[in-house]
């Protein structure tokens, strides 16, 4: 049980990971960056299951990296997705200048939700999401934007700095006595 709740590798592995993978993307910075901007703006907006479909509209139109928009779409998950929708819930109510949501109670949301009325949900549920979902996300949008082109440009010159220190070590000798091979472009034998 402790395992599932707390697992041994930490819980920002994943996190990690897929910070890592998106660094590693061989794409430009501002094309990664885009990808990264339009993923995580897609993930406020409350369109459930079409999250992926929208970033990649977006980076498409943004010619950001694809990939980078499809993972930047994790920002939305089982655990962020409540605050984010609360969030753009909130802000959205303060926009629209509304409490149209809390003068509705639970049951009554879930009941049209169960039976998917939605022209029912628009004015005092989703309608203030949106407005919400619009601002929050374009904000944390440049902000992941900036971020992710400032990372990846530095991990693209550490990559460039390694690959030329390993360029200009002289090769290592081994141990079977042979000879150590000339380097390109020495035709001398």
């Amino acid at each position: 049980m402790r395992e599932f709740l707390w697992p041994r590798k930490g819980l920002t592995r994943p996190l990690r990971y897929l910070a890592k993978r998106i660094l590693r993307l061989s794409a430009s910075p501002h094309s990664v960056a885009a990808g990264v901007a339009a993923g995580t703006f897609s993930a406020f907006t409350p369109l459930f299951g079409f999250h992926a479909l929208l970033a990649l509209a977006l980076a498409w139109l943004l010619s950001g990296n694809l990939i980078a928009a499809v993972l930047a779409t994790a920002i939305a998950n089982p655990v962020t997705i409540p605050i984010i929708m609360l969030a753009t819930l909130r802000v959205g109510e303060g926009l629209l200048g509304g409490e149209s949501a809390r003068t509705l109670s639970t049951a009554e949301l879930l009941d049209r939700f169960e039976h998917l009325r939605l022209s029912e949900l628009w004015a005092p549920l989703l309608k203030p999401m949106f407005a919400g979902s619009l601002t929050l996300g374009f904000g944390a949008a440049s902000v992941a934007y900036g971020g992710t082109r400032i990372a990846v440009s530095a991990f693209a010159t550490r990559r460039r700095a390694r690959i030329l220190a390993r360029a200009a070590l002289p090769p290592a000798h081994s141990t079977t006595g042979a000879a150590p091979l000339p380097p390109h472009g020495d035709d001398n034998p």
